[in-house]
């Protein structure tokens, strides 16, 4: 017989809201929404009192950045680059418009389409620059509107939060280009494919020159999210498990981040402390692990192969080398970071880690589905789902009646429409109407755990299950409509 304690009983009687407000933001659920900043939700269950050790990424993880501050930061430095290595000068006076683009949407680099897509690779939605292509226009390019995703010489995917400025630069000069002589630049021939290499270099350029983290580092009031809670969280961490940083950044940004945010010595919250891991090469073969002369920031030479030395900072190296160091395996490592495919995929498909994505766009997904008018568009689109329902619910496949439901069909459509406008231009990062993005789908496969922030950590005990919403099989709206009716009742 198997006993949970009192303490994990009241948890379990406690996530039980928590189910219902995932549930609804990412599956076909039609429960009630909630909006709880505080909340880490399950994709799978989870007991934090089986982890022995947390690791943490920095950028966009503990380290938050300020947005659109810190995009529009990112995007005039590409600008600038790419008008210094040749680019009109008139893209000088476009600036950064945060209502645009969103994470996990495809570059089609020879068309130069953005596009959002499902899992399968289905076109949900398709612009060309700013302009938004519809129906046969979409055909136009892609037959079934569909694409082979997995052609990753032609289809780029923005995982990435640091890619949002990359998106904008690269389709200003799409938009610029397209409407000066159709991609013709004097004596050159302007290809999309040239054009996104060319952001993608410049985006390289400003990361790799230090350009961009020198200007952060200069003002970082301006750019970096300060929470006088994060010395807290470590803190609490460090008397429960193991606790690691490992970030793809060097030791002298990463030094200038950290001791920003703690305010303390900032290694003394870290059993582990890895820079310049080069994910997600680290979660495979890796690199060379270094130690680091933390008073000048050099790597010493030679590869280091001894114990674990407290205090010190090391380089390179590999998630293997990181369980070795740690004493520890990988089903005991719950690893946080923000990159869907370099923190959380390849972590979890290389090495079983257990997983926790930070998704800093979730609170704003979840206070947009939350409003009065989103609710009313919702609630009728519940409707029209029952409605067509019960138009079925008599007939099976000996039935020759055939309803006339287009009229159903393009309101719901209107309603769809009309809800992912109240998201932005490119609509909800996770949901295309009754439709899962392709981001959405990676978060349900990859991430064990998810929230805004790893700082709703502290609003959990550290023996907390987190329980999965038990779903059997998907099921017909109509249905799971009404079965939800009776368990709330």
């Amino acid at each position: 017989m198997c006993w949970i304690d009192l303490r994990k009983r009241s948890s379990i009687a406690q996530q039980q809201h928590t189910y219902k407000t995932r549930a609804c933001l990412v599956l076909s659920d039609f429960s009630c929404v909630v909006v709880f900043d505080h909340r880490v939700f399950a994709n799978r269950s989870l007991t934090l009192e089986n982890i022995k050790c947390y690791g943490f990424d920095m950028d966009y993880t503990m380290a938050m950045y300020k947005s659109p501050d810190y995009e529009s930061l990112g995007f005039e430095l590409i600008r600038d680059r790419m008008v210094s290595v040749g680019y009109p000068h008139e893209l000088l006076r476009y600036t950064y418009d945060p209502s645009f683009p969103t994470r996990g949407l495809v570059i089609d680099t020879t068309y130069g389409n953005l596009l959002k897509v499902d899992s399968n690779g289905n076109i949900l939605v398709c612009s060309h620059g700013f302009c938004f292509l519809k129906g046969e226009d979409i055909n136009n390019y892609y037959p079934n509107k569909f694409i082979q995703r997995d052609d990753t010489d032609r289809f780029y995917i923005l995982n990435t939060l640091f890619n949002l400025s990359g998106i904008k630069c690269t389709f200003r000069n799409v938009e610029f280009y397209s409407y000066i002589n159709n991609l013709w630049h004097g004596d050159l021939l302007m290809s999309y494919r040239s054009m996104f290499q060319d952001v993608r270099d410049a985006m390289d350029f400003i990361h790799d020159t230090g350009t961009l983290k020198e200007r952060t580092i200069k003002n970082l009031d301006k750019y970096v999210i300060k929470d006088s809670n994060l010395p807290v969280l470590l803190t609490r961490l460090k008397v429960v498990a193991k606790v690691f940083l490992a970030t793809n950044s060097d030791y002298s940004y990463t030094k200038a981040i950290m001791k920003y945010l703690p305010k303390q010595s900032w290694r003394s919250f870290f059993d582990l402390i890895v820079v310049d891991t080069r994910k997600p090469l680290f979660f495979g073969e890796g690199t060379v692990l270094r130690q680091v002369d933390t008073d000048t920031g050099k790597l010493r030479i030679g590869t280091y192969t001894g114990d674990l030395q407290h205090g010190t900072v090391y380089s390179g190296g590999s998630s293997d080398i990181i369980c070795d160091l740690l004493d520890v395996k990988g089903k005991d490592i719950l690893y946080v970071g923000d990159h869907i495919f370099g923190d959380i995929l390849k972590s979890k498909k290389r090495q079983g880690w257990k997983t926790f994505l930070v998704v800093p766009e979730l609170n704003i997904e979840l206070k947009v589905w939350d409003q009065k008018k989103n609710k009313s568009l919702f609630e009728e689109l519940k409707r029209l789902d029952v409605f067509l329902a019960e138009i079925y619910k008599h007939l099976d496949s000996g039935s020759s009646e055939c309803p006339d439901i287009d009229a159903v069909q393009t309101r719901m459509k209107v309603l769809t429409y009309r809800m992912d406008m109240s998201y932005g231009q490119m609509g909800s990062l996770l949901r295309s109407g009754a439709r899962q993005t392709l981001f959405a789908s990676q978060l349900m496969r990859y991430a064990d755990l998810y929230s805004s922030t790893c700082m709703n950590l502290l609003h959990y005990p550290f023996n907390y299950l987190f329980m999965a919403p038990p779903v059997l099989v998907s099921s017909h709206p109509y249905i799971l409509y009404r079965k939800q009716i009776a368990v709330l009742s």
